[in-house]
C-alpha cells in the first residue's frame, strides 16, 4: 500500500496549505527533520533570515542584527549577503484523536533567536515585546489561533581566556506554540515568518506589497 494513503486527509490538506505560502525574499526556508515522538505525524521547517543580495537592498534595518551586520560590513566594505540575521524552526503537529492540551487535533510549534543590540537586549520588557510580536503578527495576517503559551528567554554570552576580545552578546530565544483554528496553515506560516524578520530587525514590509518566495539554493 501506498504510504501517502495512510495519511490522514486533513494532515495532507494542511501541507498542501503550507506549500501556498509566500514568505519574504529575505527569509530562506527549508524543510528539516520532524520530531516524532510529539505526535503520530508532523513537518518541521527551518528558517534563516539573510541579508538581501547587493547589500541590503532598500531599505533601512531597524535593530538586532540586521543594523550590526549591514554596519560591519559598510565599516569593511564587504558585501553583507550570507550574514545569518536570525534562524527560527516552525513544525506543524497533528493528531487524529486530538489532544486536551492543544484543545485540537492540530498543533504549531515554533522557535526563534536573534543577536540584539545590548541596549534592546538590556530591556526589562523584552520578553513582552517577543510576544506581542507573535500576536500582531497573527492578527496581521488573519490566522486564528486559540491555547497560546511561549517562553521568551534572553541569553547573556560572554567569552573568556584566549576568547577574552570577543565581545559580549545578548539574544532573544522564543519558543511559543498554538493551536490553529482549522487545518488551513498558511496564513500561520505567513505570519511566524514575518516574525522572524522581525526579530532579525527587518522593518515590515508596506501595506500592499507581498515578498515573492525566495529560490531555494542547491
Amino acid at each position: 500500500m501506498n504510504a501517502l494513503a495512510q495519511v490522514p486527509s486533513d494532515f495532507l490538506h494542511a501541507l498542501g496549505t503550507l506549500r501556498k505560502a509566500r514568505c519574504r525574499s529575505e527569509l530562506r526556508l527549508d524543510e528539516i527533520p520532524a520530531p516524532s515522538r510529539l505526535a503520530p505525524f508532523a513537518v518541521a521547517l527551518g528558517a534563516e533570515v539573510l541579508v538581501p543580495s547587493g547589500g541590503g537592498g532598500d531599505y533601512a534595518a531597524v535593530h538586532g542584527p540586521a543594523a550590526m551586520a549591514l554596519a560591519r560590513s559598510a565599516a569593511a566594505g564587504d558585501d553583507p549577503d550570507g550574514d545569518e540575521l536570525a534562524t527560527g524552526r516552525f513544525i506543524l503537529l497533528y493528531d487524529p484523536d486530538g489532544s486536551a492540551v492543544w484543545d485540537g487535533e492540530f498543533r504549531i510549534v515554533t522557535y526563534i533567536r536573534a543577536q540584539l543590540e545590548a541596549e534592546m537586549g538590556n530591556d526589562e520588557m523584552l520578553g513582552s515585546v517577543a510576544w506581542t510580536w507573535l500576536v500582531e503578527a497573527l492578527e496581521t495576517h488573519h490566522a486564528p489561533y486559540r491555547a497560546a503559551g511561549g517562553t521568551a528567554t534572553r541569553v547573556l554570552s560572554e567569552s573568556f581566556g584566549t576568547l577574552s576580545d570577543r565581545p559580549g552578546s545578548i539574544d532573544i530565544e522564543l519558543r511559543a506554540s498554538w493551536t490553529p483554528a482549522s487545518a488551513d496553515i498558511q496564513a500561520h506560516l505567513e505570519a511566524w515568518s514575518d516574525m522572524v524578520c522581525t526579530f532579525a530587525g527587518l522593518p515590515p514590509l508596506p501595506d500592499g506589497v507581498s515578498a515573492l518566495p525566495r529560490r531555494r539554493r542547491n
